[in-house]
């Protein structure tokens, strides 16, 4: 991510997934680490788990792998352009359009909650807050990952893949500190440098937490 200039309006979540479309899978789908993570949830889940994807995208890779693996997938996105890729690309799996913050999530309703950098345009206190509801819609015993670029910024303009945005961000501790006042138990942590496979990718750091709800 770089830094953009000027503005302070807060660019629309689905405004900027709605233009990128295929281009955002084209530039993430292939890291490494995503799919060692979706590897490491895979060996944790019992035949038939529940699975929430928060910011499932276009499907791929999170929701495909885990529904071709024989888990129930529903997926959350607040982009209409997703959604309707994701379901085209991912008939395994369901999709509905919705802004997770609002989305109605019964405590220990999941086996596993997955959470691929799609914190980074809300506030630290929505984070926070969206987090804690993850964790308690995950089942005693059960698995949650959480993946985000580590940076210690609260609300900065950036342009990402070429459209502004607004982001917000913990650095690696405060992220894992967060984690753990939601009631999430930490088992793993990675932390790797991504470029995206895009004309305007840069490398950025990616931290992934693969936790257990106790």
């Amino acid at each position: 991510m770089t830094q953009a200039d000027g503005g302070t309006a807060r660019p629309r979540p689905e405004a900027l997934f709605d233009a990128l479309g295929a281009e955002y899978e084209k530039a993430f789908a292939g890291s490494e680490a995503h799919h060692a993570s979706l590897e490491w949830l895979l060996g944790r889940l019992a035949p038939g788990s529940s699975v929430l994807d928060v910011g499932s995208g276009t499907g791929r890779p999170t929701a495909e792998v885990l529904a071709a693996a024989g888990h129930d997938v529903l997926g959350v996105d607040v982009s209409p352009v997703m959604v309707e890729l994701a379901s085209r690309q991912v008939p395994g799996a369901r999709f509905t359009l919705a802004d997770v913050r609002e989305l109605r999530l019964d405590d220990g309703s999941f086996d596993a909650v997955t959470v691929y950098f799609s914190l980074l345009q809300m506030t630290r206190e929505e984070q926070e807050e969206l987090v804690g509801r993850l964790a308690r819609a995950v089942r005693p015993g059960g698995a949650a990952v959480l993946a985000t670029v580590p940076v210690d910024v609260d609300d900065v303009p950036h342009a990402f893949m070429g459209h502004p945005v607004r982001v917000s961000s913990f650095a690696a501790d405060g992220f894992a500190e967060l984690a753990r006042r939601t009631g999430l138990r930490i088992v793993e942590e990675r932390s790797v440098l991504f470029t995206p496979a895009h004309p305007d990718g840069e490398p950025e750091p990616h931290l992934y937490l693969h936790c257990v709800r106790d």
